[in-house]
């Protein structure tokens, strides 16, 4: 996996995650609680040396200079050194603990196969680690058509000509309506130019009839088409042999085997090999020419000007010089970019066969060209070299010679290409919205073709409501037609609405309708935009992210078009396409495929999730298990300031003592089966809106430690503070031993609190857990038994010794660390049988089917062939339940009669 972790393009402000925030407003409440503590204990330090005998008393005289300070500075500095003293309550080593575990965990993302993506030989990418927990809370789904649902593979099935419609089939194109002067239509119309060229190859049976005029204007016409279509491209050229090529009708066998094309968009690449096909192929290019066999006879073109595709204009051009010195204009785009700049030309029938096409879920293009005087290319070579040559503002001026160059097109065809849906696209987009995740497909596409590929794709149901905000004028319309809107999802007695919106609009419904549009929305269970430029991809997600709900956003695409999007949503996914990098080199994750985001958001977001928002909980829990007991030690020792714990047990608690349990469990625990969680996406639904990151969770965590704490130091103090009987030769605990069995039994206790709180166990978690309880013992053996000449004093010399050597000492840990995790068992035990959640209930069906086929590997082959036949029904329908809720009570019982049989019969 490619390491660029400190690459990342989004600025930590920008794309700080939930938890993260979350772990900011449990870091302030705890500073309050510091805070607190420090004060409450200078107060009472005060009020206690208030009484005179114990303001000064025999063992502890005051100094001259003591005496004589300042009563303000003296409260100042109790302050500042009881906030050192109880300073360990703030968990700094949080965030060192969190950055490693998301740095190491994002490793796991390249490491799985099943994100791999053995055709293309690519893996999945991580660029920023800082929001792996992001994608356990995803609630909106963005997502580009072409190259993200799509293979992005076009294939050239279809075109318009003058008026007239043809598809490709089995090497031929046929016309599918009467052509102009035949009666009958689905004649075979076209083969190639040569067919047409040469007028032998029409015999007396043939239903086409032409005369010699229409013959020449007919040839003239398609010649022309696909001269427009072999030129009107960015593509380049990678040609082993050129002569032959282009010699023959129809020579697809050919252009594959000699020529490869490389084109920056699929569509060209399919265009010009369609051409090529036909018998007009494009063989090369350089600065200035372009190269181009028509049946054989190779003609050059003096390359003018390229006219770039951009998104505004969704069109480009080219102006070349022809072979006999005329200069013509070719453009190509979308429809809705070609046309209104057409003044001639079969406009209307182009129209209808573009809509027809969009209709089967093809991609359209449109075809046009302009002819140019020697006095008009003058103009227009001057005004592009001012434009282009501009230090100031070039961006504008050439976006104004463009559209002065690109008017009064003569309009020659369409065409129309197919890109087959990616696999398992539908059961995805099924997935996600079983998880309670909105899916939002934002496309350049034409209306009808994104709502046949959304169709097609799951996204929306045939069942589905379908709305449609489309080809609105001004802003009275748009706000009517959205208020209609909100009334009929409110009004029509239907369980899922889908809206359809397009880029014109949406720009009317953000600029004064923006609430409507969202209200409409919410009440939507899918989005299809359609007709949307970049920018208005990222302002759609930016109104989703600002909203009042706050969802977490994430957004899929492809090319460089999707840029925008992806750095604007929370979570962005690039697609390693055929589109080049730059989606997903600007991506936090890129991934090879659309299929494979349900196992990124449901296996890994959610382990993610969960191990995260445990190790933060669990690091605000310890510190409160830390530091609650020298905050109650000061109530014994007159406000003194006297520490309770070691120096050095203070520094390596949370450095030595307590770290690894905790890091190794939040990159190997894995609460649920990854398979139980790809197959019920619905457990996704537990971890949102980040609920094991709330207010009551947290709560639940703080007064747990709160409670451990004060089981520690109240359980030594009264089963040990006054017995004199728990050394052999009667002297009592001191000081230091008395914190040391606080820290002993804390240091247990919180281990095994981790240990309760892991359901997947390895080898390195039984290491790092048991070994840390037993390196505490054996440092402190180790450090308490020596006395070491570079330390000034040495207060824990022979301390642990004498602690271990007590038997009542051994029974106060043990009654302690069984006391302080007997009630945090009971309350999981009850929650489990009383109120389980959905997870709960799957790591229950994953243990029952886990011990279920331990003991069918014990029974003999008969009965363990007929109880696996029953586990596998088991199996099944719990899977099938998961994708049909409507079922669920039904197939409960005859789980439930399957499961009591298996069990009956093991």
């Amino acid at each position: 996996m490619e390491t660029k972790m400190a690459l990342n393009y989004k600025s930590k402000s920008q794309k700080r995650s939930a938890v993260e925030k979350s772990m900011n407003t449990f870091l302030i409440i705890y500073l309050i609680i510091l805070i607190s503590e420090a004060i409450i204990s200078t107060i009472l330090k005060y009020t206690w040396e208030a009484e005179e005998k114990w303001d000064e008393p025999w063992y502890n005289q005051k100094t001259e200079h003591q005496r004589n300070s300042s009563k303000i500075l003296r409260f100042i500095s109790d302050f500042l050194a009881f906030l050192v003293l109880y300073n360990f309550i703030i968990p700094i080593s949080l965030y060192v603990t969190v950055e490693m575990q998301k740095f190491l965990g994002s490793f796991f993302i390249g490491w799985d196969l099943d994100l791999y993506h053995e055709e293309s030989d690519q893996k999945a990418q991580v660029n920023t680690s800082d929001l792996n927990e992001e994608l356990g809370q995803v609630e909106y789904v963005f997502t580009d058509k072409t190259g993200t649902l799509t293979e992005n593979e076009m294939h050239f099935r279809e075109c318009s000509i003058n008026g007239i419609k043809y598809q490709e089939i089995n090497g031929r194109l046929v016309s599918e309506g009467p052509t102009p002067d035949s009666s009958e239509g689905n004649l075979t119309y076209l083969s190639s130019l040569s067919h047409l060229n040469n007028m032998s190859h029409l015999t007396s049976s043939s239903s086409f009839r032409t005369g010699p005029e229409n013959e020449t204007e007919l040839i003239k016409e398609h010649d022309l088409f696909f001269k427009a279509v072999s030129l009107c491209h960015t593509v380049q050229i990678s040609n082993v042999q050129t002569d032959g090529i282009g010699d023959g009708p129809w020579q697809s066998h050919l252009a594959p085997s000699q020529l490869e094309y490389y084109a920056s968009s699929p569509d060209e690449k399919a265009l010009v090999e369609a051409a090529a096909r036909i018998g007009i192929v494009f063989i090369g290019n350089t600065e200035e020419t372009m190269e181009v066999k028509t049946l054989g006879k190779l003609e050059r073109y003096k390359l003018l000007h390229i006219l770039e595709f951009d998104s505004d204009r969704r069109r480009m051009s080219v102006i070349v010089q022809a072979p006999s010195g005329e200069k013509f204009l070719f453009a190509k785009g979308a429809e809705s970019s070609i046309l209104p700049k057409c003044i001639g030309g079969e406009i209307e029938k182009t129209r209808i066969h573009v809509d027809e096409f969009a209709l089967k879920g093809l991609r359209t293009l449109c075809m046009a060209y302009r002819q140019l005087t020697s006095e008009e290319y003058e103009v227009i070579d001057r005004r592009l070299f001012e434009a282009r040559t501009a230090l100031q503002q070039r961006e504008e001026k050439l976006a104004n010679v463009f559209h002065f160059i690109e008017k009064d097109l003569i309009l020659l065809g369409a065409t129309a290409v197919e890109d087959r849906l990616q696999d398992k696209v539908r059961e995805t987009i099924e997935a996600l919205r079983m998880a309670g995740i909105k899916v939002w497909v934002l496309t350049g596409d034409k209306h009808e073709t994104a709502v046949s590929v959304s169709l097609s794709c799951g996204h929306f149901h045939r069942t589905m409501n379908i709305l449609e905000l489309i080809n609105q004028k001004s802003d009275s319309e748009c706000a009517e037609q959205l208020r209609q809107l909100a009334r009929r999802i409110t009004e029509d007695h239907v369980i899922q609405h889908g809206l359809v919106v397009d880029g014109t609009s949406l720009s009317l419904a953000l600029r004064e309708h923006e609430k409507l549009f969202m209200d409409v929305c919410r009440n939507c269970s899918a989005v299809l935009c359609c007709r949307m430029a970049p920018l208005q991809k990222a302002k759609v997600i930016r109104l989703i992210k600002i909203s009042p709900e706050k969802p977490i956003t994430l957004a899929v695409g492809d090319g460089a078009n999707d840029v925008s999007m992806i750095q604007e949503a929370h979570v962005g996914i690039g697609i390693m396409g055929k589109e080049g990098r730059q989606a997903a080199r600007n991506s936090d994750y890129a991934i090879a495929r659309f299929k494979f985001l349900s196992k990124l958001l449901f296996v890994h977001g959610h382990f993610y999730y969960i191990r995260i928002a445990t190790l933060v909980q669990y690091f605000f829990y310890k510190n409160v298990c830390f530091i609650t007991p020298q905050f109650l030690y000061q109530f014994y020792c007159l406000f003194s300031q006297q520490t309770l714990y070691d120096s050095v047990y203070l520094t390596l608690y949370n450095i030595c003592f307590t770290s690894l349990p905790i890091l190794i469990y939040s990159l190997l625990e894995q609460h649920v089966d990854p398979h139980v969680l790809q197959s019920k996406p619905t457990l996704y639904r537990d971890i949102s809106k980040n609920r094991q990151l709330s207010i009551k969770t947290f709560l639940y965590w703080t007064i747990l430690g709160f409670s451990h704490a004060f089981i520690f130091f109240f359980g030594s103090y009264f089963l040990m503070g006054k017995d004199i009987s728990l050394l052999g030769n009667g002297q009592m605990f001191g000081n230091w031993t008395f914190g040391t069995l606080v820290f002993t039994v804390m240091v247990i206790t919180v281990t095994v609190k981790m240990a309760l709180e892991t359901h997947f166990w390895t080898w390195i978690n039984h290491l790092v857990t048991w070994g840390s309880i037993i390196f505490y013992f054996v440092f402190s053996l180790f450090y308490g038994g020596i006395l070491w000449p570079f330390l000034g004093s040495q207060n824990m010399y022979f301390v642990f010794f004498q602690l271990l050597s007590s038997g009542s000492a051994w029974f106060a840990i043990i009654l302690m660390v069984v006391l302080c995790l007997l009630l945090d068992i009971v309350k999981k035990v009850f929650d489990r049988q009383l109120h389980p959640t959905n997870t709960e209930k799957a790591q229950m069906y994953s243990n029952t089917v886990a011990l279920s086929d331990e003991f069918i590997a014990l029974q003999p082959l008969s009965r363990a062939r007929n109880q696996l036949s029953k586990l596998s029904l088991l199996k099944q329908i719990q899977v099938s339940s998961a994708w049909t809720p409507c079922a669920v009570s039904q197939k409960e019982k005859q789980r439930a009669h399957l499961l009591e049989e298996c069990w009956n019969e093991l």
